[in-house]
């Protein structure tokens, strides 16, 4: 096994955009660590995403390995829904990560960043149309929101550039208001996010529930592609 001390050592050993996602936890002050065996890495990322987590890409044979060393207590180790097949070891349950390259779409009419003294109605629509949103106004992760306005001035949809690290951009807290809902507001405000992060990063991703499917039919618009994860047990499963 050998440490990986940074992001950079973590692309050179994977290619895995959610681990060089995670590999945001070895920037200075993050707490993260990292460590390779054979054609596996392991990320410890605490706090990354609202929980300490431990993500893990590789041959089940060393992933095993580095889950047995790395996982603790506490803590929500992530692989692919397909590793986790192969893998002796308790699930805590399924959903999506979504990714994608490539040069952004053109412009979404009507998206645009949200000044700080916006941020306030940010909150008010999520409690009304997201209020199991993982990412809100002035809590760590994001930090700048996009939004849609309606013709009367009222915001009626949002998302934030969140969690984001160099080379991966990364969206969250995306909602619509449900009675402005069936108007492709979602996909102009997360087509403007994604447009700028993947300008900025060169790829874009973000999270959603499993059995989700319009949310996934939207983001498989705007080109990303999906990929089913697991989040495993912790080290105190038995």
């Amino acid at each position: 096994m050998r440490v990986l001390p940074t992001p950079a050592d973590v692309a050179s050993a994977s290619p895995d955009p959610l681990l060089r996602w995670a590999a945001q936890a070895l920037l200075p002050g993050r707490g993260g660590s990292a460590w390779a065996r054979g054609d596996a890495v392991a990320v410890w990322a605490p706090g990354l995403y609202r929980h300490d987590r431990l993500v893990l890409a590789g041959p089940p044979g060393d992933v095993l390995a580095l889950l047995r060393e790395h996982s603790r207590p506490g803590c929500r180790p992530v692989v692919t829904a397909a590793l986790a097949e192969e893998l002796d070891w308790p699930l805590r349950g399924v959903f999506g990560w979504m990714d994608r390259t490539g040069p952004p779409a053109g412009p979404a009419a009507g998206a645009r960043w949200l000044a700080e003294d916006e941020w306030d109605e940010v909150g008010a629509l999520l409690r009304r149309a997201n209020p199991d949103s993982w990412a809100w106004p002035g809590e760590p992760g994001p930090t700048r929101w996009a939004g849609v306005r309606a013709g009367g001035g009222e915001l009626v949809a949002v998302a934030a550039d969140a969690w984001s690290t160099p080379g991966v951009g990364f969206i969250a807290g995306v909602a619509t208001h449900p009675e402005h809902r069936g108007r492709s507001l979602s996909v102009r405000v997360c087509s403007f996010v994604a447009a700028a992060l993947l300008a900025e990063h060169g790829t874009c991703a973000l999270m959603v529930d499993a059995g989700n499917g319009p949310a996934i039919g939207v983001y498989r618009r705007l080109g990303f592609a999906y990929r089913g994860l697991a989040a495993l047990r912790d080290a105190g499963h038995s």
